[in-house]
């Protein structure tokens, strides 16, 4: 395929995003994990995805997070950022495709997941816009439409959130709304 094709059709698939799946270790975070001496965990967010998730909610675009692994620095993170729901602990994270489909009224193919690694691999293969980040495993590489340029935690959500907004041409209004 050619690469003015290939950006063609990320561009139609981009219009038609109306839900936004996402992972969140190596995707949301850096994939760093730090357990204190109470075996509490800490992750690394990244600003500027919050940021992505936010303007996403304000242009009519909800996000959801899908983690296999449960923690406690999650509930605030999403809150803060405004997503519209948390799966945690749930694997394969397929099983909860259905519901997400009847719960907000969108088909597969309205809906982009960005993942990382392997845990995503099955939820990649049954969505209409699936996304890497630049540093997921050769498998996720290989599933996604789309491998973002920035690496995850470091401002990938971000990226995915502005080809989204820009291909909507809704990106300008956030733009105007933030001053510029």
């Amino acid at each position: 395929m050619a690469k003015v094709e290939i950006k063609n059709n990320l561009q139609a698939r981009l219009k038609k995003i109306k839900l936004l799946l996402l992972d969140v270790d190596g995707v949301l975070t850096d994939g760093r994990i730090i357990y204190d001496a109470l075996g509490v965990d800490a992750k690394f967010f990244d600003v500027h995805d919050g940021l992505g998730v936010f303007v996403l909610k304000k242009s009519g675009i909800n996000t959801i997070l899908i983690t296999a692994k449960s923690s406690g620095s999650i509930p605030p993170r999403a809150k803060d950022m405004q997503v519209a729901e948390v799966f945690a602990d749930v694997f394969p994270k397929t099983l909860v495709l259905n519901k997400i489909l009847k719960k907000y009224k969108v088909r597969e193919e309205e809906i982009c997941f960005v993942g990382d690694d392997l845990v995503d691999l099955a939820l990649m293969k049954k969505v209409g816009l699936p996304i890497a980040v630049a540093n997921a495993a050769r498998e996720i590489k290989q599933a996604a439409f789309y491998v973002t340029i920035h690496k995850g935690g470091r401002g990938a959500v971000r990226e995915v959130a502005q080809l989204i907004l820009k291909a909507q041409g809704k990106w300008e209004k956030v733009l105007e709304f933030y001053g510029a």
